[in-house]
């Protein structure tokens, strides 16, 4: 019974990244940002729960990628579409640019299960911080749709379809960008860690649910300078 813990867990973050997907398409962006918050931490449960227990398989490996890029990319994607769409603009395929985000972090998570030099950190950006940049991201700017007739006309749909390409780039880029794993808890050798730690708590306080995208933004700056450092 227990060998079948880690897949049921997994499967409920597939489900999570379902019941998101339906609240995008239904322009329901606080309730899908909600449900890829509740499959991110099935997502770290099932994980958790195969090591406890001893019950790591190949089939476990390859469903936990399946649900990942349900939770991770389609229900992202699902959010953008479903937000470009809502623009009265002339070309019809430029909603479906939204599903570019699905794709790329199918490679992202086929390239993470092939690397193994992702044991202690992640090359590119992982999938689910993706996610919940553009969860929290779209929710805000949905939020702030008063201000559109202040702004230039669009301006919020070419926002969206600038950072398009440069999600999807960071998914599959060769930039190392640190994970929060430790080995040891002192401060030497994880002071970047701690110092992200730390500022997670001021810019959530601030920003509020915004705050998910300003941490997914200030990880991959954090990363960068951190990586030309080395």
């Amino acid at each position: 019974m227990k060998k079948h813990i880690p897949n049921m867990i997994t499967c409920c973050n597939l489900i999570s990244g379902c019941i998101a997907t339906y609240y995008a398409f239904q322009s329901y962006y606080l309730w899908a940002l909600l449900f890829i918050v509740i499959g991110a931490i099935f997502d770290f449960f099932d994980g958790m729960s195969a090591r406890l227990l001893h019950v790591s398989s190949p089939i476990g490996k390859e469903l936990d990628s399946l649900a990942d890029d349900i939770t991770f990319g389609f229900a992202p994607s699902a959010i953008v579409f479903s937000f470009v769409n809502s623009f009265h603009i002339h070309l019809p395929f430029v909603p479906f640019l939204a599903f570019f985000i699905a794709a790329f972090s199918a490679l992202r998570l086929a390239k993470f299960n092939l690397d193994e030099r992702q044991t202690l950190g992640f090359i590119g950006l992982p999938t689910p911080a993706n996610a919940l940049f553009w969860g929290a991201l779209i929710w805000k700017l949905d939020f702030e749709r008063w201000l559109e007739p202040y702004l230039i006309p669009n301006f919020w749909l070419y926002v969206i379809l600038a950072l398009i390409p440069i999600s999807c780039y960071l998914l599959v880029s060769e930039i190392p960008m640190f994970a929060l794993k430790f080995k040891t808890w002192g401060w030497k050798g994880n002071e970047v860690k701690y110092l992200f730690i730390l500022s997670c708590i001021p810019i959530l306080w601030w920003f509020g649910i915004f705050g998910l995208a300003v941490i997914i933004g200030w990880y991959v700056v954090l990363s960068v300078i951190t990586s030309l450092r080395k």
